[in-house]
Formats: structure tokens, sequence, C-alpha cells
């Protein structure tokens, strides 16, 4: 009896490390240019984005398999000008425009610490996308001057986007506080195509990628013990991007009624740097973003940061 419970103990023990006890996530994303206190109010101005996401039973996974799990989300994207008040089309130098989705996305995260991640939107650009009404809600709420030169936005159009993202693990030191991964994306949609590839760097303590905040991988039960309990690290991503379309600059792929539109740039560097903390139930992550210029226009280089919060459940 007493090596029965010992060996039982020492099961539940070893056990204990392997398991993600929560099955569940859900939380929201905003990006604003505002959050790098530079005064500027210009281009990818906001963003919001809520998710729930939730890990899928691993009974059935392949050896290969660590886990996989499924996201839904909505979203909106907000446009402007070099300003939110430039009534007069002829002195935009980009087109005010609106992204509003639904989105899913599938995540499958392998034992050799690979991530592939497949992802369909259906949306709209153009008025039917309430950007107008965000912004002039936004302003109003905050007390900031009222948005003007919507009236020459992108016209409507109904969006079907997908996309497909990979990362591979490239090196991590003994230590487990520095790694390297590869990664790269393709998009193909009547709203942005394109594909893109860089490197990702982390610094502090960290967990595997399929067990890590950073790619949304806290949830599910892990096989492989997670290296931390909580995670928290600094992180740079140089990304060199190949610009095919981008309705919210060129306008509608089917017609070319939207009174303001520009040519895109074909390619566009960006660095991302960010810093993200992660508990078993919590993750709060900010990061900065610097683009190079995007329009073929007298528009400047793109900047702009991101604040994430998700919350972890069982049921």
């Amino acid at each position: 009896m007493r090596f029965s419970l010992i060996t039982l103990l020492l099961c539940l023990v070893c056990t204990a490390g392997f398991s993600q006890s929560f099955k569940n996530e859900f939380g929201f994303k905003t990006e604003n240019d505002a959050y790098l206190a530079t005064l500027n109010d210009r281009y990818y101005t906001n963003g919001l984005f809520i998710y729930f996401r939730r890990a899928i039973d691993p009974a059935k996974f392949s050896d290969k398999i660590e886990k996989k799990t499924y996201e839904i989300s909505v979203g909106q994207k907000i446009y402007t000008s070099y300003w939110g008040q430039v009534a007069k089309k002829e002195d935009q130098d980009r087109p005010f425009a609106g992204y509003l989705y639904a989105g899913g996305a599938y995540s499958i995260f392998y034992k050799n610490e690979s991530v592939l991640k497949t992802s369909a939107e259906i949306g709209t650009v153009g008025p039917n996308s309430l950007a107008k009404d965000a912004q002039r809600f936004l302003h109003k709420t905050v007390g900031f001057y009222p948005p003007a030169g919507w009236d020459y936005q992108i016209k409507n159009e109904l969006t079907v986007n997908l996309a497909a993202n990979y990362s591979k693990l490239l090196y991590r030191t003994d230590d487990h506080v520095v790694d390297f991964s590869g990664q790269g994306y393709a998009n193909l949609g009547t709203t942005f195509s394109g594909l893109g590839t860089s490197v990702l760097f982390r610094a502090g303590r960290l967990n595997q990628l399929f067990n890590t905040a950073y790619h949304n991988a806290v949830i599910g039960d892990s096989k492989t013990a997670v290296l931390n309990n909580s995670e928290f690290f600094f992180y740079a991503k140089p990304q060199l991007n190949i610009v095919a379309y981008d309705a919210t600059i060129q306008g509608s792929l089917f017609n070319d009624e939207s009174p303001v539109t520009f040519g895109v740039k074909p390619i566009v560097f960006e660095q991302q740097f960010g810093v993200n903390y992660s508990s078993k139930r919590f993750t709060i992550d900010f990061n900065i973003i610097f683009k190079t210029k995007e329009i073929k226009s007298v528009a400047k280089p793109q900047n702009y940061g991101g604040l994430s919060l998700y919350y972890r459940f069982v049921k």
C-alpha cells in the first residue's frame, strides 16, 4: 500500500508540469499611434480586435503534434491621411479607409517547435466598416478634434482574405534565456495580398514555442513540461514585407469608384519591439512598430503601438 501511494504521488508530481489546466482564452488587442506619444494621428491610426481561443482535445494527436487551438475573432482597422482632419481630397496623402471583419484561425504546434497557423476573414471596407462613426465616437469621448475627410473614403466592398503563418525555432541557449525563430507569412484576398519573412529574437524567462504566450499557446494540455511557470521577455522582430495589394490604399479590385487612391510601395520594412508577461491565467503584451513608407505619395513612414490583454479560463 505504501509503495502504491508513493508511486501515485510521484506520478501526480511528474504530470503536474505537463498540464496546462486552462482550455480557453479571451482577450483583446488595441493598436494606436497615440501609444508612442509622438502627437501624430495619421495613416493606420487605430485598431481594435477581440479574440476567443480554445484548445483542442489532444487525445487523437499524432506523435509529432504538441497541441492544437482554434480562434474566433472580430476586428476593425481605421486609416486616415496625414491627419484625421483633411477635408479636401486634393490634400490627402493617403485615403481615409476602414476595414471591419470577423474571422477564424486554426493553429498546429509541433514538438519540434514549429507553428503553423491558417486563418480566414470575411468583412468589408468602406462606409460599411463603420470606421467614420468609430473615429468620431472615440475623438468625442476623449476630447479630440472632430474628424474630417471621410466623405472621400474608400468605397464599400465585401472582402474575403486568407492567410498562412509559419514559425520555426532556430536556436535557444542552454539556459533558456535567449532564442531565435524564423517566421514567414502569406496573405491572399480582396483586402490584403502579399508575403513576408522575419526573425524573432526573445530574451528573458521563456517557454517553448508550443507553450509561449507570444504564439497564444498557453492554453491546452502540453505533453512536454513547460520551461517556466510564467514568462517575462523582451522581443524584437525585423520583418520584410512584399506588398501585392492593399484595398485601403488602392481601392476595390473590382471597380475604380473610390475618389482618392494611390499605389503601394512593393517592399516595406518594419521593425517591432515589445515586452510580454504571462502567467497561467493572464497575458499582457506591449509593442511598438516602425514601418517604412507604404504609399506612393508624399506620405511619410508609419509607426504605432499595440497593447494586448488576455484572460484564460477552463470552460
